[in-house]
């Protein structure tokens, strides 16, 4: 097996060599686009592999919004990037039955499971219906709003508190990480991992969360071929996967078996309903209901969806929170406007209270400071599809059939044809209207919650949370960066920051 890596290693180390080699002498030709001999554009992306995200926008950049990416010789590793509006509702909305995820996001996936961002056809129809319908449950949103404002105040607040006190910086991402992931727990099993408290404990399964995400990536990065190979031998990422992988799942089914012991007990002696509604719960109800809590057959059901719902609860929240720190932290003026309207709206005095729903959704300007996070960093940067037939797009590009299609979300924020010549520049007032309202932008252009029938179903419960974290932290503390801390996006399938976001935190009163 040594012997084999060697190997590796040294292709690799002479695949560097040539390409480098092969661009020094071809200075005049663009390094975004070229098609190399043998190789395609590959030598391009992993020359540009620590910073996929700006290399993909470029190109769209330099292709008008179309690229057209060749893997060379490379089987299977040709695949076409747009980030057209017009295109991005064509594949999304206008023509969504031609554009299913495809074989190959199956393959990347594969931990997902059969879960709702991996399912097809009528299994993903059904998934869906059923979380709307819990989505829009009043018993649901009550039950949401009491983790959150719980999580607030008896695990971030302590922690801020801390290390207040003490004087210490504090990575601001890995707190924003633990609350969600303690809260999506509570909402799907009724079950803390407790993951947030001040001595930060290391909680195996949330790293193991974390390991799996960067492998999956890396999946997304490399030819179908190489990473079967390192999965069959087992080495590098992919033993890091299934590693992870084993920890994880071992979690999911005992946070399954905990919940069904824990509503047995509910089963004997009942509770007011909306002191506890979670996605469990409302599942087994669906499946058939709430006294069949033993079923051991729909153990891997609920595990696929318990492990869709953590990714989807748990990191996309948390990625939000830290970009739109980050900028109110880089902005004093905004950090002020949302102080006054924050004392404007809500009477706030410094005291740790929460607000209704109306209260929250009457704060225009961090509603349109979220917004602007979520246009230049949203949680999911990038969208994959695949053409059933051959299509094409209202751009006029062919698309042939069984075509792998990316659409960039990250770089749509940065298209001038789409926000402006501003559009690099972080304006909250683009989101505000003359009257005082939020402006309506088609979800087509304003990606972040993706388009069409698969739109995110949690976008507006998405915003509740945010603004109660954000109310509460923003109230009632001075966030300072810590000075010559590197703020950069991490390659992964989350838009998280690759350092984290190291902050010192103060009390604004007391």
């Amino acid at each position: 097996m040594a012997i084999l890596v060697g190997y590796l290693e040294v292709v690799v180390a002479f695949l560097c060599f040539f390409v480098l080699s092969y661009w020094m002498k071809n200075k005049n030709s663009s390094p975004i686009v070229k098609d190399w001999p043998i190789f395609g554009m590959l030598p391009g992306l992993l020359l540009n592999v620590g910073r996929v995200l700006e290399h993909t926008t470029e190109s769209l950049i330099y292709g008008s919004g179309f690229h057209e990416f060749k893997g060379g010789w490379f089987p299977n590793s040709d695949f076409v990037v747009t980030s057209d509006p017009m295109d991005v509702n064509h594949i999304l909305t206008k023509n969504f039955a031609n554009y299913p995820k495809g074989s190959d996001f199956q393959e990347v996936f594969e931990p997902l499971g059969d879960g709702i961002f991996r399912s097809e056809s009528d299994v993903w129809k059904a998934q869906r219906k059923f979380m709307l319908s819990v989505m829009h449950d009043k018993r649901f949103e009550l039950f949401l709003k009491k983790c959150t404002r719980q999580k607030v105040e008896k695990g971030l607040i302590p922690v801020l508190e801390h290390v207040s006190k003490l004087g210490i910086q504090v990575d601001l991402q890995e707190l924003f990480q633990r609350f969600t992931f303690d809260v999506v727990g509570l909402l799907v099993f009724g079950v803390d991992s407790n993951s947030l408290s001040v001595e930060l404990p290391l909680i195996p399964h949330e790293k193991a969360f974390d390991d799996m995400e960067e492998a999956v990536f890396i999946r997304y990065l490399l030819p179908k071929s190489f990473w079967k190979l390192l999965k069959w031998l087992q080495i590098g990422e992919e033993k890091k996967l299934k590693e992870a992988w084993d920890i994880f799942d071992r979690f999911l089914y005992q946070s399954i078996s905990a919940a069904r012991e824990k509503l047995i007990s509910r089963s004997k002696s009942p509770v007011e309903e909306e002191e506890e509604f979670t996605f469990l719960s409302a599942f087994l109800a669906d499946q058939g209901g709430q006294t069949d809590y033993t079923c051991e057959n729909s153990n891997k059901i609920l595990r696929d969806h318990a492990f869709s719902l953590m990714a989807a609860g748990r990191d996309t929240l948390s990625a939000c929170l830290t970009w739109f720190f980050w900028f109110v932290a880089t902005n004093p003026s905004i950090e002020t406007k949302i102080l006054e309207e924050i004392k404007e709206k809500l009477q706030e005095n410094g005291n740790l209270r929460f607000f209704s729903t109306e209260e929250l959704n009457s704060l225009v300007y961090l509603h349109a400071t979220l917004c602007e996070t979520l246009r230049l960093y949203p949680p999911v940067p990038f969208n994959h599809k695949t053409a059933l037939e051959a299509d094409v797009l209202p751009s006029g590009h062919q698309v042939p059939q069984n075509t792998k299609m990316l659409i960039s979300f990250y770089s749509m924020g940065r298209m001038h044809e789409i926000w402006g010549q501003d559009c690099l520049e972080f304006k909250p007032e683009r989101w505000i209207t003359k009257q005082g309202g939020i402006m309506h932008v088609p979800s087509y252009k304003f990606t972040a919650f993706n388009a069409g029938p698969r739109s995110c179903v949690g976008k507006d419960m998405s915003f509740i949370q945010m603004k109660i974290i954000a109310v509460a932290l923003i109230s009632n503390y001075r966030l300072q960066l810590v000075e010559g801390h590197p703020v950069t996006p991490k390659n992964s399938i989350i838009l998280h920051m690759k350092y984290g976001l190291k902050v010192k935190v103060t009390k604004r009163f007391g």
